[in-house]
């Protein structure tokens, strides 16, 4: 039989009468054996943290690349594989994002997205997406709060990437690394009401030089900011933020396969006619529809005199009014009216006439007061009762004067004003109309929340699509989704100085521009058509002159024989002349490119070269189409430059010397005189 063991419980004193009987000696040498213990574990701990465990984290994995957590920043990484580059650094904010808590509803498990759920604060779920093209890999970023007052905020590093697109700005720079800019809401607006806020032209797409690309889903409202070579920011404006990452092979083919799907895939061209014509803008009398038929006429007469008759004679906002209320006055007062005061348009032949148009009505002008007498309150934005009542037109203010603006959302307010628009044009026997005031949000200029149906920027989109009804020889001050729509864009007024808000900031509005799909812009006028620091330069006019005939449209406000010698006169004329012959050819010729494929008809040099870092930084120069290479001098006294010359392999021929170089090269201090513009042609 198996020996019987004692079931009993242990007594207590069996546990404590060891250490009783200890000698303080060993009792010390115990105590100091478990703190030895302690620490090594504490750090090996620390250890297995600090050197076991991976500083990164593969979140989602595709074949091109994927996303990764980075702990130390508490950020997302896109890499591209099989290298492992990382062509985005995204720091997340608004969350608590030093260490993503555990993946949520394992929604990882079909390899296809990955989620993640800080409790009380926001959601986080990312997704791989149908790709645009074959070697590009996208990936959907959805964040969706979970409070009310969280406000999600990511922000994408300059660090070794230059960044394009987004938004124009006064001080236009490309890239926009070292643009700073405020955090504010993504809408256009005037830089007359506000310098330091977005420009008229802007879409929800981001292009790195990396590569990838960032565009924010068209639905959801959100903030942009930008800080100066660090970072520029996303933020949600109090709900979700979503947008999209796409990696491509390199920067100009992330832009064939994303940056070309930004609108609507069917394109319609403006009325191509106004390429070669020249528009000259008349500031004379204004005060009546008399002072104006006789400024006009006069300047028709100067024009012919100095061999330039061919072309646009551009009114103002003002003097469209004055000649429209001539138009429109009563039959029985026509009739008493000699035929002497009628309008004619044979009056500027063979010129033709350009009238501008707004969206805003002063509250005192009888347009306003008739409407509201007629109960028609509706035409206008307006806010609306809370308890029943009449409509409240929203004021705002347009040109210094207090006003009611369209209300696009009405379909009775479209067409009262479509047929107004259609009628003056046909009275005056105008060529185009140009609609000035399309950019900004009348009610988050008031600080008041806007209607869904007036988010963001789609009182621009819903008047530009409006606009396009008139026809093909419609000129608008703003896009915003619309570059598919046949409108030409005119582009924001620029200061007649040397600045990046003046003449340096020409190139760079022209990249950004044709980038968005802008292609058919009309620049502001040569010399800059707001007060500067160099009034009457005529250096500054001519280089202005040089970079606008490579543009679709020249604009003149100032004419030559009021700023500047007689040689300049001369150089108008041939410059004139070099657009009409070489540019017009190559805009057309792009434009049928442009409406099969989308790619820009203007292109930053990096379009060839996509890989040489050298390029990514060039303000200064453009192609038209794959070419024709453009470089002026923007410095102040310099007759001489440093060139890029883009696509190693080719060879570019000098149009002025006919010398030949190597495509992919530098050329250092290249001499361009006063009269010159350095132009290099593609020969191989």
């Amino acid at each position: 039989m198996p020996i019987a063991r004692p079931a009993g419980r242990i007594p207590d004193a069996a546990w404590t009468s060891g250490l009783r009987e200890m000698t303080e000696p060993w009792k010390g040498a115990l105590g100091c054996l478990g703190v030895a213990v302690f620490f090594a574990m504490t750090i090996g701990i620390i250890s297995w943290q600090a050197l076991e465990q991976s500083p990164e984290e593969w979140v989602l994995r595709g074949r091109a690349g994927g996303v990764l957590w980075e702990r130390r920043r508490g950020a997302l990484l896109l890499r591209a594989l099989p290298e492992g580059q990382p062509v985005a650094v995204i720091a997340v904010g608004g969350v608590p994002a030093a260490e993503p808590p555990p993946p949520r509803d394992r929604c990882w498990q079909d390899g296809g997205q990955f989620c993640y759920a800080w409790e009380e604060e926001a959601e986080l779920r990312l997704s791989l997406e149908p790709p645009p093209a074959p070697g590009t890999e996208c990936y959907g970023v959805h964040w969706t709060p979970l409070r009310p007052e969280v406000m999600l905020k990511d922000c994408f590093s300059m660090a070794n990437i230059s960044w394009y697109g987004g938004a124009s700005i006064r001080d236009q720079r490309w890239p926009f690394n070292s643009v700073d800019s405020p955090a504010q809401p993504f809408v256009s607006g005037d830089f007359g009401k506000n310098p330091t806020g977005y420009g008229p032209v802007l879409e929800r797409y981001f292009l790195g030089s990396t590569g990838v690309t960032v565009t924010v889903a068209p639905d959801v409202p959100f903030i942009l900011s930008l800080e100066s070579n660090q970072h520029f920011c996303l933020g949600s404006a109090g709900g979700p933020l979503q947008y999209l990452l796409c990696i491509s092979s390199d920067v100009a083919t992330a832009h064939r396969h994303v940056g070309t799907q930004l609108v609507e895939p069917t394109r319609v061209l403006p009325d191509m006619a106004l390429l070669g014509s020249p528009i000259w803008h008349y500031y004379g009398p204004v005060g009546s529809a008399a002072k104006i038929k006789r400024g006009l006429r006069s300047l028709t007469r100067r024009l012919k005199r100095h061999r330039l008759q061919e072309g646009i004679l551009a009114l103002g906002e003002r003097s469209t009014a004055t000649l429209a209320a001539m138009e429109y006055v009563s039959m029985e007062q026509r009739r008493r009216r000699s035929s002497a005061h009628a309008w004619d348009p044979a009056l500027i032949n063979p010129l033709q006439l350009s009238i501008t148009l707004s969206p805003y009505t002063s509250i005192a002008s009888p347009l306003f007061l008739r409407s509201l007498r007629d109960n028609e309150a509706s035409y206008w934005l307006s806010l609306q009762p809370r308890f029943g009542g009449c409509l409240v037109p929203l004021l705002t203010t347009w040109k210094g004067r207090l006003c009611a603006r369209l209300n696009v959302t009405s379909e009775v307010a479209l067409s009262w004003y479509l047929a107004r628009a259609r009628a003056l044009r046909r009275a005056l026997g105008a060529a185009y109309v140009v609609f000035e005031g399309a950019e900004g949000n009348a009610f988050l200029e008031q600080a008041m929340s806007p209607p869904a149906e007036l988010a963001g920027d789609r009182y621009a989109g819903a008047l530009a699509a409006a606009l396009a009804t008139l026809g093909n020889a419609t000129v608008i001050s703003a896009g915003a989704r619309s570059s598919h729509l046949p409108l030409f864009v005119q582009m924001s007024p620029r200061r007649s100085d040397w600045s990046h808000a003046g003449l340096k900031g020409v190139i760079p509005s022209v990249l950004h521009y044709s980038l968005l799909g802008y292609n058919f812009f009309i620049p502001d006028a040569v010399g800059g058509s707001l007060a500067g620091d160099a009034p009457g330069d005529q250096e500054l006019y001519v280089r202005w002159l040089q970079i606008v005939t490579f543009l679709p449209v020249m604009a003149f406000s100032t004419q030559p024989w009021l700023c500047c010698d007689t040689w300049v006169l001369n150089l108008t004329r041939q410059c004139i002349q070099r657009h009409r012959d070489l540019v017009v050819p190559l805009i057309l010729k792009y434009s049928e490119e442009w409406l099969r494929l989308g790619y820009p008809i203007f292109r930053p040099v990096w379009w060839l070269s996509p890989t040489d870092p050298t390029a990514f930084t060039i303000e200064d120069e453009f192609l038209i189409g794959d070419e024709v290479l453009v470089a002026p001098i923007t410095e102040k006294g310099q007759t001489w430059r440093d060139i890029y010359l883009p696509g190693e392999g080719h060879q570019w021929m000098d149009t002025n010397t006919a010398r030949v170089f190597d495509g992919g090269t530098i050329l250092r201090n290249y001499s361009a005189s006063l009269e010159e513009v350095p132009v290099f042609v593609k020969t191989s």
